[in-house]
């Protein structure tokens, strides 16, 4: 049975950091690239960041390069997005998604190339 359980979410203030982490169990994990999605209330869900199964290249929407590092544990089966200077906006349920197709840059925004989905960490920016 294939599972992806994101963890790490919290509530911190403007201008904080937080690091989420994603445990992969039941798939050969080193073969998968894994994005990380958000959704906030209200909005659809969008790609945030992604890495590659390949070479571990990693790809960023605009809104996140800079302050968010997305990495991975082989092994492990581990992925964790590093999240820095988080802003109210970037409050969102965050999910960790693992692709067999390895797309690159497009799997930010290919949300049906993904083969498996965990559940979310509610990630919420407030002071």
């Amino acid at each position: 049975q294939v599972q992806l359980v994101e963890s790490g979410g919290d509530l911190v203030q403007p201008g904080g950091s937080l690091r989420l982490s994603c445990a992969a169990s039941g798939i050969n994990f080193e073969l998968y690239s894994i994005g990380w999605f958000r959704q906030a209330p209200g909005k659809e869900r969008e790609g945030v960041a992604c890495i590659s199964s390949s070479d571990g290249s990693t790809y960023y929407i605009d809104a996140v390069q800079g302050r968010f590092t997305i990495s991975r544990d082989n092994a492990k089966k581990m992925v964790y997005l590093q999240m820095y200077s988080l802003k109210p906006e970037d409050t969102a349920v965050y999910y960790c998604a693992a692709a067999r197709r390895d797309l690159r840059v497009l799997l930010l925004h290919r949300q049906n190339e993904y083969n498996f989905w965990g559940q979310g960490t509610q990630v919420t920016v407030s002071s």
